[in-house]
């Protein structure tokens, strides 16, 4: 009798259009063109089959109105769930702005979310005379046991670089001894010519390990464009978006991004660049390879789908950003675009 009833009130419930769909692809309304998004970034969640596409929180589409990190989810690349937060700063932080290029890596069994946060009350040394406010900014990471969060900070007081450090964009990055590291970009703001470092970090990710060591400077690339700063003589060089690959052959290489030349005097764009560690070793030295990706893209990461392709995610253009998608090939000491997905993106060939 009980099962009859059961089998009821689900017809009755199905014919109102009120039973709940059972996985996120049944509720997928969204495709990458409609979605707001900077700094993505993709993990490819192997049990349930699931994309997981993380960015920062937009309260207009969570209707949480605080700083965090938002999740869209997808079985096949081209179809998303309406995003859901899967963080957000808690009270009484020692920031709470930014919220900026989420990450979350799969980790010894949980799920670590690095994110950029800053505090412009909270003013550190300036050490060039260049008329840039200086404050504490820099990546924390929060842990979770489920991609879907919610993620807790491991630590309150502050970033895990160097506080008096102003930096962004840290990424997860495990060498051959089994090492956790954060590397990270040192934002031109404070040194004018950006560099990427990395901080040694705890076995639990709870906080650094060490000091911090140097891995290269902006104007290292040769294509970098000098961006004159109109209330000062000096010039800047910006580092943004640091993530580490191992290529089949063992090459150690690094996406981040800058700004080139452009034909248009006066204007540069923002890029997708790549280098390459001569040695395989973090500490480098690091060889600037040409750029990936032009026309204003940027921030991208690595991924492979389930059935074994490597993807490259970035957002393009810098302002009002959508995600795009391109096939990679791992060609051993470089990577190769093999053609965009605008099957999946939307863009226009």
């Amino acid at each position: 009798m009980q099962s009859s009833i059961t089998r009821f009130l689900a017809l009755v419930l199905a014919a109102a259009g009120l039973c709940i769909p059972a996985s996120p692809q049944a509720q997928a309304t969204m495709e990458l063109p409609q979605m707001p998004l900077h700094d993505p970034f993709i993990l490819a969640y192997q049990p349930t089959k699931t994309y997981y596409l993380y960015t920062s929180n937009v309260p207009a589409l969570t209707h949480v109105k605080k700083t965090g990190t938002m999740a869209y989810r997808s079985k096949d690349l081209k179809h998303w769930s309406a995003p859901e937060v899967v963080f957000t700063v808690p009270e009484n932080f020692w920031a709470e702005s930014g919220g900026w290029a989420p990450e979350v890596h799969a980790y010894h069994g949980r799920f670590y979310l690095f994110t950029t946060l800053h505090n412009e009350s909270k003013t550190i040394p300036q050490p060039l005379p260049v008329g840039h406010a200086t404050y504490m900014r820099g990546t924390i990471i929060a842990v979770s046991d489920s991609p879907d969060g919610p993620f807790v900070p491991v630590k309150s007081d502050g970033p895990i670089p160097p506080s008096n450090f102003m930096t962004l964009d840290g990424t997860l990055y495990i060498d051959p001894a089994g090492k956790p590291w954060m590397v990270y970009a040192h934002e031109w703001l404070q040194k004018n010519d950006g560099t990427m470092e990395a901080v040694p970090l705890k076995n639990d990710l709870t906080s650094a390990d060490g000091p911090p060591i140097f891995l290269f400077k902006a104007s290292d690339a040769p294509w970098i464009d000098e961006q004159a700063v109109p209330s000062d003589s000096a010039s800047r060089y910006v580092t943004d978006g640091p993530e580490l690959y191992r290529s089949k052959d063992g090459h150690l290489l690094m996406l981040w991004s800058s700004y080139e030349h452009t034909d248009e005097p006066g204007k540069s764009s923002y890029v997708q660049t790549i280098a390459r560690s001569a040695t395989g070793s973090l500490k480098g030295p690091w060889i600037q390879l040409p750029p990936l990706v032009h026309q204003d893209s940027g921030h991208g990461m690595l991924f492979h789908t389930f059935d074994g392709q490597l993807m490259l995610v970035l957002h393009r253009p810098f302002k009002h950003a959508r995600g795009k998608l391109y096939e990679v090939r791992d060609d051993s000491d470089h990577l190769t675009i093999v053609r965009e997905r605008t099957d999946l993106d939307g863009d226009t060939p």
